[in-house]
């Protein structure tokens, strides 16, 4: 009973979810909002590839559990944290504040905008991120094509958005939104991991991406191993759906550990890089030249080592890319 309440709950979320996006969708549409085949507007942010940002290496994601174990990555050059996370009202301090001193750079990160939510994004959130950006001295800020709320309705987790028409409207009017309130921040975009389809996409994941990309004009922050996990779990292969990307906008790329489950394979960041996203970094790397490789651990974080060993580990994969690319 008690499994049956808890698949009930989730059904009736969902439907409420889906009603009230559509609902807003429609009502953004009636509005004016642009049409899909539109270019980018005049003054858009227009920031191809990396955007203008330098060689970063191999990073790491940076969270307080292993705060002293990122600190002591020899030759660190970038880290990635969470926007949500920082307190933006009080000046820069403790181990962010050394690592800034020393010359890294660091990328707020955003799990919370909602950029594919049918309403406006919160314009408290967006300069939550504006003022993140400006305490890090970041040179762009991320977030998700993804929504986390409807209406009143909050996820608690980042939901994939419906591949349409409608959706691309939504997310470019949302970017557009964010992008006036960052302040000239490039904002860059980062497909998620999903474990379903909705019923009415009418794109594919690698024609939506290039669709919403077209739009904005914006960044791309591609997740390798959101890639593969998405691949795999509609039975296509990885390497074919990274060739129809538009890699050219990769500004940087993360990399991140999973498992499979009941037949579907779970981005989970708690597990070790398996070879095959560290195959699919390779592959990436004979193909596009991004400012940066970012490791992301979320959870079971493993001793200092092992956590060396990883990054190694992806050094090696994108120096494997790289000297395939110059024999070519």
């Amino acid at each position: 009973m008690q499994q049956f309440l808890v698949v009930q709950q989730f059904v009736v979320v969902r439907r409420r979810f889906v009603v009230r996006w559509r609902w807003w969708v429609r009502r953004m549409i009636g509005s004016g909002a642009d049409d899909v085949g539109a270019r980018p507007s005049p003054g858009a942010v227009v920031a191809v590839g990396r955007g203008g940002l330098p060689e970063l290496g191999v990073g790491v994601g940076w969270r307080p559990e292993i705060a002293g174990v990122v600190a002591d990555v020899p030759g660190l050059r970038f880290c990635e944290v969470v926007a949500e996370g920082i307190h933006t009202h009080v000046p820069l301090s403790g181990p962010l504040a050394v690592l800034r001193e020393r010359g890294v750079t660091l990328v707020p990160h955003g799990v919370r905008l909602s950029l594919g939510g049918a309403e406006p994004v919160e314009a408290a959130r967006v300069a939550h991120l504006a003022a993140c950006a400006e305490l890090l001295d970041a040179p762009l800020v991320s977030e998700h094509i993804a929504f986390v709320r409807a209406g009143d309705v909050e996820a608690g987790h980042l939901l994939p958005v419906p591949r349409t028409r409608a959706a691309v409207n939504a997310l470019a009017a949302n970017y557009r939104r964010t992008i006036d309130g960052l302040g000239g921040v490039p904002l860059a975009l980062e497909p998620i991991a999903a474990l379903f389809d909705w019923p009415d996409d009418e794109y594919d994941e690698a024609d939506f991406l290039n669709a919403v990309l077209d739009r904005t004009g914006a960044m791309l922050l591609l997740d390798v191993a959101n890639v593969y996990a998405n691949a795999r779990n509609r039975g296509q292969d990885p390497v074919a759906l990274l060739d129809r990307l538009p890699l050219d906008r990769v500004a940087y790329v993360h990399v991140a550990g999973g498992r499979e489950h009941e037949g579907l394979y779970h981005d989970t960041h708690t597990d070790a890089v398996p070879q095959p996203v560290l195959d699919l970094v390779t592959a990436l790397a004979e193909r596009a030249t991004p400012a940066g490789w970012l490791l992301e651990r979320d959870g079971d974080y493993p001793p200092a080592e092992v956590l060396r060993a990883e990054l190694a580990s992806i050094t090696a994969a994108v120096e494997a890319g790289t000297r395939a690319a110059s024999l070519r």
